[in-house]
């Protein structure tokens, strides 16, 4: 594809592709999917193609099996449209024999027991045969302006890398003006600052009054969508409960039930808009004393900018609002570069304060303790929350020996600041601007 912009999911999905005969890449819409994925692909339908959507769904009603003619791999787009798809693809894998047949990508995830009886019901799992991979926005890296310096996977596997002196190439003005304007894609093609902020905003608005009725053809009210988009985004990276949100939400639509609010949140995160971070929870001290809680939290940075109508001006006169957005900046990059080594986040927190804004686990039990600072001047605190959890993990091992608990891989602060360096004491100091995969 002319002028394609590499991403680092490309070498995964190459890899998976090598070895299923069948991948699915999911995640939000605009992200990316569908052109990553023609990439990789020798044929494709478009299900959502208006001038054949029509002779698409019934063939899909009579004979899914038509579909999925052509040379391979095959790019099904948007396949949960007609989730029957789903077992003809597996089918076709069983029957063929044969790796890297289809590429299937989709924007929201199918609800089991909503499609339970319709006649587009997916049946089988498609385990052994369908591979599963999540594609994220753009992380600053694939965006040209992460300078790429230092590998996330280099600091895990060379405890003597020398990273001391980079510099990052992003201010903090720039950095806020990449969290506003988000990893969209589409955003980079825009010749205007100006416009390139619109994306988000029009993803919004497009979240609200269409994709969550649509998910599951139930009506919901566009209105609703946005006020409690506006109390994630007031609430981004914190650990505020339901009850609270809710009562946000009320202040200015009444008789909003709990089950109302689950609902439409529910139809948020099925569209990859909504992703919050679970905690984690080691024998470090007394369960009561560890939160619990889901952190609240986007799949880009952006969505809570739009949803608050805030801008990158508004943002340069409200740093403390834009350090739990800039959490989320660096929740969304860290996912993005830990993928190929299996890596999932999660966050610390307890009620003595003591916390990691990230816990970044790999599949091989290697994890980072990662505290989120916009200045040199918190780097001090993060360092020192980082290292206290250490000695509590060496103290806890100290005392139960037979199970100990595995000690922190890597230290890291990101910052926003200038200069990347490692500290005496082992924690590193990293501009988010100076990371890669």
């Amino acid at each position: 594809m002319k002028d394609y912009r590499r991403r680092i999911v490309d070498d995964e999905l190459a890899l998976r592709l090598e070895a299923f005969g069948a991948v699915q890449i999911k995640g939000p819409k605009w992200c990316g999917k569908t052109t990553t994925a023609m990439e990789h692909s020798k044929s494709y339908i478009k299900l959502q193609d208006p001038d054949r959507r029509a002779g698409y769904m019934a063939t899909a009603r009579t004979k899914p099996s038509l579909l999925l003619k052509g040379d391979t791999p095959r790019l099904i787009d948007e396949w949960q449209d007609a989730p029957v798809l789903w077992d003809a693809v597996r089918m076709a894998v069983d029957e063929r024999r044969a790796k890297g047949q289809f590429i299937l990508t989709g924007s929201t995830v199918i609800d089991e027991k909503k499609k339970e009886g319709e006649e587009f019901q997916r049946l089988h799992s498609g385990t052994g045969r369908i591979s599963t991979m999540t594609m994220y926005p753009m992380s600053l890296y694939e965006s040209g302006e992460s300078n790429g310096e230092i590998s996330i996977k280099d600091l895990f596997d060379n405890k003597e890398l020398e990273i001391d002196g980079i510099i990052s190439p992003m201010s903090i003005e720039r950095l806020i003006f990449a969290a506003c304007r988000g990893g969209w894609p589409e955003a980079l093609t825009a010749l205007s600052e100006k416009a390139q902020l619109l994306i988000a905003k029009d993803y919004i608005n497009v979240v609200c009054n269409e994709d969550i009725s649509r998910i599951d053809n139930v009506q919901r009210n566009p209105s609703l969508a946005r006020l409690i988009l506006r109390s994630y985004g007031r609430n981004v990276c914190t650990l505020i409960q339901k009850t609270k949100m809710l009562a946000d939400v009320s202040v200015e639509m009444e008789s909003i039930s709990m089950k109302t609010f689950d609902d439409y949140v529910s139809a948020l995160e099925r569209l990859f808009v909504i992703e919050n971070i679970e905690a984690w929870c080691p024998a470090i001290r007394s369960a009561s004393a560890i939160r619990s809680s889901q952190k609240r939290c986007f799949t880009d940075p952006s969505i809570a900018v739009a949803a608050l109508g805030a801008s990158p001006q508004m943002l340069e006169l409200d740093l403390r609002t834009f350090g739990f957005i800039f959490e989320c900046m660096c929740i969304r990059d860290l996912k993005v570069y830990s993928q190929s080594l299996g890596g999932r986040v999660s966050y610390y927190n307890d009620r003595y304060g003591l916390e990691a804004d990230i816990v970044l686990h790999l599949e091989d039990g290697r994890y980072a303790l990662i505290e989120c600072k916009l200045g040199s001047r918190e780097v001090d605190e993060g360092a020192k929350h980082l290292l206290e959890i250490k000695r509590l993990i060496r103290e806890k091992n100290e005392q139960e020996k037979q199970m100990p608990l595995r000690e922190p891989d890597l230290m890291i602060v990101l910052t926003g600041g200038e200069m990347a360096y490692k500290r005496d004491d082992e924690v590193y100091v990293i501009p988010l601007a100076c990371m890669k995969n």
